[in-house]
C-alpha cells in the first residue's frame, strides 16, 4: 500500500510543486511538497514564508524552520557590472575628499555600531513580512510622490509573483532595490530609471519589480539576492527549468549605459530562453496529444460502454421476451387442461341417453363450426342446459359458442341469465321431433 507521500497528485498541485521547486531552488521533492502541503497548496504564502525564514525569522504560519531557499544566485556565468564612484580630480577636489573622509568613515563607522547594538535590543521589524503586497505598493505610492509617474511600469504585486509570471511567459524580469539612504539613489532615479529611453526600453522588453529595502518585502528580496551597493538592478529569468539571476547592475548607471548593460545580457541569454520556449512548447503540444489520446480513448471506452449496456439490454429483452412466451405457453396449456378437465366433468354429468324408441325423445343433429355433424337424442322435458353440455365435452366443439336454429333464425338461450336463470326445456323452446342445430364459434368474440 502506498504512503501517503506517494499518492498521486494532481495536476494543479503537481504544476505548483514545479513551480515552487523552480522559485525557491530546493532540490528535494518531497520537502517541496510538505512544505506546501503545510501551506495548503498556497504557493505563495510557501514562498513567502521560506523568504522569512533566511535570515533566521520565525515562520509565519509557525513551520519547523529550514534551510532558506531562493532564487538561483550561485551561477559562475552571471554578468556582474559595478560603476565605482568617480574620484577627486584636481588638488580641489582631492582636497575637500581628504577633509570630508574622516567624518564620513566615523559617521558610518558609528551608525553600523548603533544599528549592531539596536539589534540586539530590539529585532528589525523588516525580518517579518506581513502585507508584502502592501510593501510594494506603498513604495511605489512614494515613488511617484517624489519622482512623478514617468517612470517604467512597476509590477503591483509580490516578488514571488512576479517571479511567476515572468516564468509562466517566458520574459525577463529586472529587479530594482531601492536604497533610501544612500547617496546616488536620488540621482539614479532622477536621471536614469525616469529617463524616457529607459523607461521605454524596460516597458517594451521585460517585467519590471521594485521595492525599498527599507520595506519587509525589499528587504527580503535584498538578503536573497546579496547586493553590495545601491543602486541595484538585477536581470532574472528562466534558465536550466529555475529562476536564475543572470546579470546584476550596481552603481550610479547612465542610460544609455544601462541600456547597453540589459541589451548585452538579454542577447547573451538569449538562446537559454529560446530553448526553454521550444521546451515548453514541446511540452505543451505532448500534454495536447496525451489529452488528445486520452480523450480518443474515453470516447472510446464509452462507445464501448454504451455497445454494452445496449447488448445487455437487447439481452434482457429477448430474456423478457422469451420468459413471456414461456409464461404463455404456461397459460396456455393450463387453460387447455382446465377445459379438458372441465368437458370430462360436463360428459360424466350428462344424463343418459334416452331409447331410440321413447315417444318422448328428441332426435337432434348438430353442426359444428368445423363441418362435422354428431348426432344425439334429448328429451323433450330436458333443459336447454343439457344441449349445452352436451356440446361443450366434445372435443371438437370450441371454447365458447351458441346454438341457433336455422328457419327461422333464432339463438336458443341455454345458460341462464339474470332475467331468465332457468333456461327452458325443448319443449318450451319449440323443438320438434328431429331438429338440425347449428354451433356457432364464440371464442374470437
Amino acid at each position: 500500500m502506498a504512503a501517503p507521500e506517494e499518492q498521486e497528485l494532481s495536476q494543479a498541485q503537481t504544476e505548483k510543486l514545479l513551480q515552487f521547486q523552480d522559485l525557491t531552488g530546493l532540490e528535494s521533492m518531497d520537502q517541496c511538497r510538505r512544505t506546501l502541503e503545510q501551506h495548503n497548496w498556497n504557493i505563495e504564502a510557501a514562498v513567502q514564508d521560506r523568504l522569512n525564514e533566511q535570515e533566521g525569522v520565525p515562520s509565519v504560519f509557525n513551520l519547523p524552520p529550514t534551510r532558506p531557499l531562493q532564487v538561483n544566485t550561485t551561477d559562475h556565468r552571471v554578468y556582474s557590472y559595478i560603476v565605482s564612484r568617480p574620484q577627486p580630480r584636481g588638488l580641489l577636489g582631492w582636497s575637500y575628499y581628504l577633509i570630508i573622509l574622516p567624518f564620513r568613515f566615523t559617521y558610518y563607522t558609528l551608525l553600523d555600531i548603533f544599528r549592531f547594538a539596536l539589534r540586539f535590543i530590539r529585532p528589525d521589524p523588516r525580518g517579518r513580512v506581513t502585507d508584502p503586497v502592501g510593501d510594494v505598493m506603498s513604495f511605489i505610492h512614494s515613488f511617484e510622490e517624489k519622482y512623478g509617474r514617468s517612470h517604467p511600469v512597476f509590477y503591483q504585486g509580490t516578488y514571488s509573483q512576479a517571479l511567476n509570471d515572468a516564468k509562466r511567459e517566458l520574459r525577463y524580469l529586472l529587479v530594482y532595490l531601492h536604497g533610501e539612504d544612500h547617496q546616488d539613489t536620488d540621482e539614479f532615479c532622477r536621471t536614469t530609471l525616469c529617463s524616457e529611453e529607459a523607461l521605454t526600453f524596460i516597458n517594451t522588453r521585460m517585467l519590471f519589480w521594485a521595492c525599498s529595502t527599507s520595506k519587509p518585502e525589499g528587504y527580503r528580496v535584498s538578503q536573497a539576492l546579496r547586493e553590495n551597493t545601491y543602486p541595484f538592478l538585477a536581470m532574472i529569468m528562466l534558465k536550466d527549468r529555475k529562476m536564475t539571476v543572470v546579470g546584476r547592475l550596481e552603481g550610479l548607471i547612465q542610460p544609455e549605459d544601462l541600456i547597453n548593460q540589459l541589451t548585452f545580457i538579454m542577447e547573451a541569454n538569449q538562446t537559454y530562453l529560446m530553448s526553454e520556449r521550444l521546451e515548453r512548447e514541446e511540452r505543451n503540444q505532448t500534454q495536447v496529444l496525451r489529452q488528445q489520446q486520452d480523450e480518443a480513448y474515453l470516447a472510446s471506452l464509452r462507445a464501448d460502454q454504451e455497445k454494452d449496456r445496449k447488448k445487455r439490454e437487447e439481452q434482457e429483452q429477448k430474456r423478457q421476451e422469451e420468459e413471456n412466451a414461456r409464461q404463455s405457453i404456461l397459460a396456455e396449456e393450463r387453460r387447455r387442461r382446465t377445459l379438458e378437465e372441465e368437458k370430462e366433468r360436463k360428459s360424466e354429468c350428462l344424463p343418459p341417453e334416452p331409447p331410440l324408441d321413447d315417444p318422448d325423445s328428441v332426435k337432434i343433429v348438430f353442426k359444428l363450426p368445423n363441418d362435422t355433424r354428431v348426432e344425439r337424442r334429448f328429451l323433450f322435458s330436458q333443459s336447454l342446459t343439457e344441449i349445452h353440455d352436451f356440446l361443450f365435452s366434445l372435443k371438437e366443439t370450441p371454447e365458447k359458442f351458441q346454438i341457433v336454429t336455422n328457419f327461422p333464425r333464432r339463438v336458443l338461450p341455454c345458460l341462464p341469465t339474470e332475467e331468465q336463470p332457468n333456461p327452458l326445456t325443448l319443449r318450451e323452446a319449440g323443438l320438434s321431433r328431429s331438429e338440425v342445430l347449428f354451433v356457432q364459434d364464440l371464442t374470437d368474440d
